[in-house]
């Protein structure tokens, strides 16, 4: 069952994208706008609106601790906002002066991307707040990015229809022709996949386009052998062009929004679809699932953000942290162990500790010194 729990309708113009922490939920819109939400009661934090863009603002993402939320538009700018008291932290401006159409942080918060519409992508070292790398996708816009959970790649979807697949420092490792008509989004599950057979790790990815469909793959690193993508399948469940798609943080579930009006939410693994909801009135143009608690939030160009809560037989690992004390420790897989950190106020360690593969069996063998000369904690 997915049942709506909440409407937000304070956007005065189309939503474009919303993004979630483990406290907080972001929307943004045509508007110029950007509005906070606490998770609590869905009312609009003391700060919200954040104001400062001069155009439509287009995407919007919570650094992995939930600290700084970045925001990109219309007038060629990424800016970086404290998500404590709605400070302006920085004014990153694309050198093209493109309007900037997604922005994603690195699961270490280390780098924050932004792609534009002229195809650049820059990437920002978030330390400094100065530009790190730069580079440009063959042709087309750039209007889709996500990071590997381990941070060693991202990804990034243009208006052509093209997949591209980039290290840490801006080298192009792979290009796939992915969708006829473009990309309009592009996800990659925080839960890799073992082959079994040689020992990789695949990571997966959903993408989806303008030809009504949404594609999953396989991306796998092995060495010497380099980057390999594999087409995994196809669902074609929508009638309209799918502008979103999401994974939930378990990776076993995958959302995706459409000009059908239509939120359809699938099964990972076979494909199979456990829920249709239909309530937006016109383009559904953004979905996301929260990390820690079984909610979804869909925004249209209806204007609304829809909350929905999730009845989950299986809740998501890492959904709540009552749930944590019903298993033993040694037990938790790597997301209860984020939960955990979150719980303890240390959600800045939550990438690091991803990228180390940190499960409960390895939580309880950590020592002062391995914090301190491993983790450089």
């Amino acid at each position: 069952m997915a049942t709506l729990i909440h409407t937000l309708t304070d956007h005065s113009d189309d939503v474009n994208y919303c993004a979630f922490s483990s406290s907080c939920l972001a929307t943004c819109s045509l508007d110029k706008t950007i509005r906070v939400y606490s998770l609590n009661n869905f009312t609009e934090l003391s700060y919200s609106p954040l104001k400062g863009h001069t155009y439509a603002v287009h995407c919007c993402c919570f650094s992995p601790s939930g600290h700084v939320l970045a925001s990109c538009s219309t007038d060629g700018t990424t800016m970086v906002w404290d998500t404590r008291d709605g400070r302006m932290l920085a004014v990153l401006e694309q050198p093209s002066g493109s309007p900037v159409r997604v922005c994603r942080f690195s699961p270490e918060s280390t780098y924050l991307v932004s792609g534009a519409a002229d195809g650049s992508v820059v990437v920002w070292n978030m330390q400094s707040l100065k530009l790190y790398r730069s580079g440009n996708v063959k042709d087309g816009s750039l209007v889709a990015c996500a990071f590997s959970p381990n941070g060693n790649f991202f990804v990034t979807g243009s208006s052509c229809g093209d997949l591209t697949i980039w290290d840490d420092k801006m080298r192009c490792l792979h290009n796939e022709k992915a969708h006829d008509l473009g990309v309009t989004c592009c996800d990659i599950s925080s839960q890799p996949i073992s082959d079994g057979e040689h020992g990789f790790r695949y990571f997966q990815m959903a993408s989806c386009g303008q030809d009504n469909q949404i594609k999953l793959w396989l991306i796998l690193f092995a060495g010497f052998l380099g980057v390999e993508l594999k087409h995994k399948c196809t669902l074609s469940r929508h009638s309209a062009p799918v502008l979103a798609c999401a994974f939930s943080c378990d990776g076993q579930m995958l959302v995706s929004g459409s000009v059908d009006k239509y939120v359809i939410i699938y099964e990972t693994s076979t494909g199979n679809i456990l829920h249709t909801l239909f309530q937006h009135t016109r383009y559904v143009t953004t979905c996301a699932f929260a990390p820690y608690s079984p909610l979804l939030a869909t925004g249209s160009m209806d204007k609304t953000v829809n909350i929905w809560q999730l009845d989950l037989k299986q809740p998501c690992a890492g959904n709540t942290v009552e749930n944590k004390s019903k298993v033993a420790v040694e037990d938790w897989s790597e997301d209860d162990v984020s939960a955990w950190l979150c719980a303890q106020d240390l959600a800045d360690f939550v990438g690091l500790f991803k990228t180390n593969n940190i499960d409960g069996k390895e939580l309880l063998n950590l020592t002062k010194e391995s914090l301190m000369n491993e983790l450089k904690i």
